[in-house]
């Protein structure tokens, strides 16, 4: 670590006295805008000055694809389009069509979203659907004076039983604001590469049908062969403002009909869902009587806790903790140039293995599935993708759920707090196991699905609220079993993944009375295990930020920041190892390399 921000992170720490807090606590960690020399500011020194005038790359750091050894088949440009002032205007559409140079079957399709951008703007949300099925959520990063831009890479080979069909619609959605303040206009191109090397069988296009919703998008794993149809769980009926759903508060709840096909043998639900408003930080959220005793007015509260969960016909049927995304212009937007945090550009997205659900909604009439968020306030954006895949050799099949053990969450939480200062801690976890039967052509099967997680979370204020802590870490661990009627094991997939976090905010005064200084620091990682019996993949994915800020309201005049990343994957590949180092909007190390290291 830089020496001077590790001095002044310790003197936050240890000699902060001040008798009120210059800002409120509950409201860090907060969301800022980084204003270049040319906004209103201008008198203000730059945070983050630029030695050139050439537009800059930025990054989110991530393992190559497979498909990037490849030259692709086909090259297709599918959107060319602006965002300026787009905020409560319908999304930009355009028709897709399959490419007439590299028809199916296709071992890859990779999806690149690029974009670029100049002047001031705050992090805008961004989704992308084709038919109403969401294939790519991601965020923005905050341009500056010299300009900015970067590329996004997805594999969405999983998606092969839209991309086959020419009568769907690409929607990308992104609201924008553009005035005299906010001058920054979003350029973006979304471009579709198609490989036929090692190509596999795709699935069988799905024929019209009125009793079948077919538009939809799923993320099934990439060792899986695609799904034969994808039903969206989107807000298909008023899309002006995107197809996802918003949760405003923790009863709503969002519903979409489905009539599944009668010969479905294999059923996955793909989830995505930010938070954003009240809850971006909702890790860091306290509890509502902490904010009512001590008179505050900010709005972010409920405690720390969001549980994502999905149901079909009011019936539980899976859920998920999410790993806690932030965004561009998050905790200290210094943090994040070039260099930008864990899933901001590819936000990650969730399988849930509803197979043994299969005898509870294959009798040809509808079933509502729902989706909400436990204890979330304004607000959030989800949606889903049923990935379906069927029996082609009969026309239905025979299915039936055998165990359901499916309790609610157990939620501890304790809270003491004196005025501002305090600790409140919440410990969650779930254990849910389904078990079901199909009877299709490939013979009867049963599906053995078994979910655990569990859930920590700290947040502590002391020096009168001026300095805050907050550690989280989430658990999880995903088993799907697969046996034939005699028992005997056909597959196991086992995934695990841990997400630890730690957020640390120390507040000092400015330099001026309508000013503070922020200390803050962000450590956080993604640790993932998978393994499926053939293959093995393990991901470590580790940030450390660490710096400080001067801020008027939300606008951040000047500071300091680093930010230190170790990125690892090991698979069927190899190995793939890069580490990267940024100090105050600039690389200073980057560095990869091919050679496993001695621990994953």
């Amino acid at each position: 670590m830089n020496p001077f921000l590790t001095l002044l992170l310790l003197y936050a720490i240890t000699t902060i006295t001040v008798s009120s807090s210059p800002h409120s606590t509950s409201t860090s960690p907060d969301h800022f805008f980084k204003p270049t020399l040319s906004s209103s500011l201008s008198s203000s020194p730059s945070p983050s000055p630029s030695p050139s005038e050439e537009p800059q790359e930025y990054l989110e750091v991530t393992r190559p694809l497979p498909s990037d050894r490849l030259t692709p088949c086909s090259t297709l440009s599918v959107i060319h389009h602006s965002f300026g002032n787009t905020i409560n205007k319908p999304p930009f559409s355009t028709p897709y069509y399959p490419p007439l140079d590299c028809p199916p079957p296709w071992s890859h399709v990779t999806l690149q979203f690029s974009a670029r951008s100049k002047g001031d703007q705050y992090d805008r949300i961004s989704g992308l659907w084709l038919g109403g099925s969401e294939l790519l959520r991601t965020s923005t990063a905050e341009p500056t004076q010299d300009g900015i831009f970067w590329n996004v890479r997805k594999d969405i080979t999983r998606y092969s039983s839209l991309l086959v069909q020419n009568h769907l619609n690409f929607t990308l959605m992104l609201e924008n604001i553009v005035n005299s303040v906010y001058t920054a206009v979003y350029h973006v191109d979304v471009t579709l590469f198609f490989y036929k090397d090692h190509a596999v069988t795709p699935p069988l296009t799905p024929k019209k049908s009125d009793q079948i919703i077919q538009l939809a998008n799923y993320n099934v794993d990439h060792y899986q062969s695609p799904a034969d149809l994808i039903i969206p769980v989107s807000s298909m009926e008023d899309s002006s403002r995107g197809y996802w759903f918003i949760i405003e508060k923790e009863s709503d709840i969002h519903y979409k009909k489905v009539r599944f096909p009668m010969n479905t043998r294999k059923l996955v639900l793909e989830l995505y869902a930010s938070f954003h408003g009240n809850d971006e930080f909702w890790y860091s959220n306290p509890p509502n009587s902490y904010i009512r005793m001590n008179n505050l007015t900010t709005r972010r509260g409920n405690g720390a806790f969001r549980e994502v969960f999905v149901t079909i016909d009011n019936q539980f049927v899976g859920s998920e903790v999410p790993f806690p995304v932030v965004f561009t212009g998050g905790i200290n937007p210094l943090f994040w140039e070039p260099v930008v945090g864990i899933g901001a550009f590819d936000l990650p997205t969730y399988d849930i293995d509803l197979t043994p659900f299969l005898g509870m909604v294959l009798d040809g009439e509808d079933h509502v599935v729902g989706v909400g968020v436990s204890d979330g306030i304004s607000y959030w954006l989800v949606d889903a993708n049923l990935h379906v895949w069927l029996d082609t050799k009969s026309e239905s099949v025979e299915a039936r759920s055998v165990v359901r053990y499916t309790p609610g969450s157990v939620i501890n939480r304790k809270e003491a707090f004196k005025l501002l200062d305090g600790s409140f801690s919440i410990r969650a976890q779930r254990v849910s196991r389904l078990d079901g039967w199909v009877k299709s052509s490939g013979g009867n099967l049963t599906t053995s699905v078994m979910q655990v997680f569990r859930y920590r979370n700290l947040i502590r204020f002391s020096k009168n609220g001026t300095y805050k802590y907050v550690t989280q870490n989430i658990r999880t661990k995903r088993q799907v079993k697969v046996m034939d009627s005699l028992g005997v094991l056909v597959s196991q997939v086992v995934v695990r993944r841990k997400y630890p976090l730690k957020v640390v905010t120390a507040t000092l005064p400015g330099s001026e009375e309508d000013r503070y200084v922020l200390v803050t620091n962000v450590t956080r990682s993604v640790n993932d295990r998978y393994r499926d019996g053939r293959v093995s993949r393990s991901v470590h994915n580790k940030q450390v930020s660490n710096g400080w800020m001067e801020v008027k309201d939300h606008d951040v005049l000047n500071g300091t920041a680093m930010t230190n990343q170790t990125y690892s994957c090991k698979d069927e590949f190899g190995c793939y190892v890069r580490i990267v180092a940024a100090l105050d909007g600039r690389l200073i190390a980057d560095n990869s390399s091919l050679s496993c290291p001695s621990v994953m």
